[in-house]
């Protein structure tokens, strides 16, 4: 995992995003932007994504001449910006890349920004878990950067959006098929020099944070970057800290203004800086060069975006299947996953399973889950720098942001069977009223239907305990990190996330005895995603009492493709800022699949009580795991299960009734009502 950022800059140029055309035409025509952004420097960038990727930090630059298209470049470490100042100097445009890396796979440590000999340069921040071959002992951004070189760099795949045009000069696949292909979460931003064209995106699903900002008249830099910096939200929020302080409303007014920040929609994009005195666009006052977007090349891919299932409504005939093989061989498959243990590092050799006892939807899941789980956790792979750091007693390199719930019941259980025993297992749960909260009570439950399941697991329950009163500086920093969200929803989840990331808790030792303990593990699985795909919220109940099955399957569709908006960025930036890296098995594209070719009706069963007919499919995953009490437990949001959205209520607006009079969460509507 890492934090990336690109400072774009030049007296001759300025970025006229496509898919941005209202700012494009507020900037021509002068219309003023909000002056927020009066700017952010590299050294405020370094300092963010410093917290994201601590291991190393590293800046390059390139200075792209207009006269001559000739390019300067130069690479320097920590303090690559000898000030704070991004210019290109007259008739130049700079380009300034910068990588903060965790190091979480390869045999020796890898700092970026990569430079390859043909100069071009890569800052990637992602996982590859298929698409792309890469050893055991291979890191991914290298490996993804030879794949990059290896691109055909002619005009028509660079300039063209539809890719099905055959390359004039080379067989090389374009950099869009090469992205298409990635299975895993990822951002990146590559400068692909024979080209001179800047390459930039997010997968499919938003997994990994980019933020965008997009050149306004205070501040005409094009600038990407994982996240905003707390002293840039700091500067733009004066009342702030005022305003925490006294226990009234975080002041987000500046950010119903034009935005500084945006979260960057999912695709790939690039800008084709190739003969920039060239440009036809270029006038007295400047160039304007548009931001291409490019379509995904791979069909499955677009298949998992449009979310489209075949099986809705259900018929007569679907139904009596159905009925014939939910149950059959549910009882032998634990004991199938257990004959296939054998002696390796872990604990599992990939087998097929008999072809009777995988029929059932819900076997089906839990195989695609499984696989999901191990391609996240296979310590083969993690930088064995960072295990051999680790004390005897603090063997912990996975741990999961546990409520005790039904989604991380099933993660802590896969986890069990991915990993080898002589790991610990962390299990970090947050809470705002002690002992009392409801995932406090469901997390010691599931701490011990996970000891009676595997007895011989070490299993550590770290108990996050905080008090919203004491966390006014924590409470400013997470603001920054959910930046551009700006509801209390998103601060709660976010100081939640938060703090359960940091891992820093207590431990209720096997003596008795209570201890402070911190949690080392860099990777965190999380449960997102689940809720989306198997009909968890109350919304999705409402729509199908109200408009039946094909309601149900629009409002589904819609929670999975606004995901990289609402949650999936401000979820990565909250937990990425401690230096670990959420990984999401629920959003596995295999996942995705095989849920999608499941009947809806085998998904969700809303006729049914809350806790039962809710993510039906997963409390059956949950049975033939052993979890015979997880699987009825009740959905609850984080933000309500540690109760930080009653200590929040209560603190802002006086009490839960008060908060919900007063709108559907945004702060401007309580503002202006108060």
């Amino acid at each position: 995992m890492c934090g990336i950022a690109l400072v774009l800059s030049g007296d001759c140029l300025v970025v006229s995003p496509s898919t941005a055309a209202a700012a494009a035409e507020a900037a021509a025509s002068g219309t003023p932007f909000s002056d927020e952004g009066k700017g952010v420097s590299v050294g405020e960038l370094k300092e963010a994504l410093r917290r994201r990727g601590p291991d190393s930090l590293g800046c390059h630059r390139l200075h792209l001449c207009a006269a001559d298209s000739s390019i300067v470049g130069a690479t320097d470490g920590v303090d690559c910006d000898g000030g704070d100042g991004v210019g290109g100097g007259v008739g130049a445009t700079e380009l300034c890349f910068i990588g903060a890396t965790l190091q979480l796979r390869g045999a020796e440590p890898v700092s970026q920004p990569l430079v390859a000999q043909s100069g071009s340069v890569l800052v990637y921040n992602g996982e590859i878990y298929g698409g792309i071959n890469i050893a055991n002992d291979q890191n991914d951004t290298q490996s993804l950067l030879s794949s990059l070189e290896s691109c055909c760099c002619c005009d028509l795949h660079v300039a063209d959006r539809d890719e099905a045009y055959p390359c004039r000069e080379s067989v090389g696949k374009s950099v869009p098929q090469i992205l298409s292909t990635i299975k895993g979460p990822w951002a990146l931003i590559y400068w692909q020099a024979d080209s001179k064209t800047l390459w930039f995106g997010r997968d499919a699903f938003g997994r990994r944070s980019l933020l965008v900002h997009w050149p306004t008249p205070d501040d005409s830099r094009f600038i990407l970057s994982s996240v905003s910096p707390p002293s840039f939200s700091r500067n733009n929020s004066a009342t702030e800290v005022n305003g925490l302080e006294a226990g009234a409303d975080p002041d987000f007014s500046d950010h119903t203004k034009v935005s500084y920040w945006e979260e960057l929609p999912c695709g790939i994009y690039s800008i084709h800086l190739k003969d920039l005195d060239n440009n036809a666009a270029c006038t007295r006052e400047g160039c304007v060069v548009e931001v291409r977007k490019h379509d995904w090349t791979d069909s499955s891919l677009h298949t998992l975006i449009r979310w489209e299932r075949q099986s809705t409504v259900p018929t007569v005939d679907g139904l009596v299947s159905a009925m014939g093989s939910v149950d059959k061989g549910n009882h032998h498959l634990s004991s199938c996953f257990r004959e296939a243990e054998d002696s390796t590092s872990n604990g599992f050799e990939k087998r097929d399973l008999p072809s009777d006892i995988c029929l059932s939807p819900a076997h089906r899941v839990l195989i695609a889950l499984r696989e999901s789980v191990m391609l996240r956790t296979n310590v083969n792979i993690l930088y064995q720098g960072d295990l051999n750091k680790l004390k005897e007693a603090e063997l912990a390199p996975i741990a999961i942001l546990f409520s005790g719930g039904l989604d991380s019941m099933i993660l802590a259980a896969l986890l069990d069977q991915c990993l080898d025993s002589k790991w610990t297992i962390d299990l970090l749960n947050v809470s705002f009223d002690g002992q009392l909260a409801p995932d406090r009570v469901s997390s010691l439950a599931g701490l011990k239907e996970l000891q009676r399941i595997s007895p011989l697991r070490r299993w550590r329950l770290v108990e996050i305990d905080s008090n919203l009163a004491n966390l006014k500086e924590e409470s400013e920093h997470v603001m920054s990190l959910i930046y551009p969200s700006n509801t209390y929803m998103d601060l709660n989840i976010g100081i939640a996330l938060w703090l359960a990331a940091s891992g820093d808790g207590w431990v209720n030792g096997q003596d008795g005895d209570r201890y402070k303990h911190k949690s080392t593990s860099r990777v965190l699985l999380v449960g997102s995603g689940a809720d989306e795909q198997c009909a968890g919220y109350g919304r999705h109940r409402t729509k199908y009492r109200v408009g039946g099955w094909v309601s149900l399957d629009e409002e589904m569709r819609l929670d999975v493709q606004r995901i990289w908006k609402r949650n999936m960025g401000r979820d990565d930036r909250c937990i990425s800022d401690h230096g670990k890296e959420a990984r999401f098995p629920f959003l596995d594209e295999s996942v995705i699949r095989t849920l999608l070719e499941i009947p809806l009706w085998d998904i969700a069963k809303l006729d049914e009580p809350v806790g039962k007919g809710d993510k039906k499919i997963l409390r059956e995953v949950a049975k033939l795991l052993g979890l015979q009490e997880a699987a009825f437990l009740p959905k609850r949001a984080i933000q309500f299960g540690s109760r930080i959205a009653r200590e929040s209520n209560r603190k802002n607006f006086g009490s839960n009734r008060a908060a919900n009079l007063a709108s559907a969460g945004s702060v401007e509507v309580h503002k202006r009502n108060h």
